[in-house]
């Protein structure tokens, strides 16, 4: 398979400083970027399915009238949250 090229990009030096600071051994600065780059994308395509299957689930809760508003989700995660603290504590 053939490699393709991503765009040149210009960074103000501070920025690319702080990428060389943090560099592991033997990683270069296009290495860094590339893994900067995959895992931008898996964590978006990760958020956009997430997502989708929230709305996939409202409606399905909707349509089955078992919609439960955010606010009393909410004040139901506060008490458990209360809860736990009393425990700990």
């Amino acid at each position: 398979m053939k490699t393709a090229t991503l765009p040149s990009l210009r960074v103000e030096p501070d920025l690319r400083d702080a990428v060389e600071s943090v560099l592991r051994e033997g990683e270069s600065v296009s290495g860094f970027v590339e893994a900067a780059v995959r895992t931008e994308i898996e964590r978006r395509y990760f958020q956009h399915v997430f997502v989708e299957r929230g709305l996939v689930a409202r409606d399905r809760a909707r349509r089955a009238g078992t919609y439960v508003e955010a606010a009393d989700v909410i004040k139901q995660l506060r008490s458990k949250l209360a809860e736990a603290r009393k425990k700990s504590a």
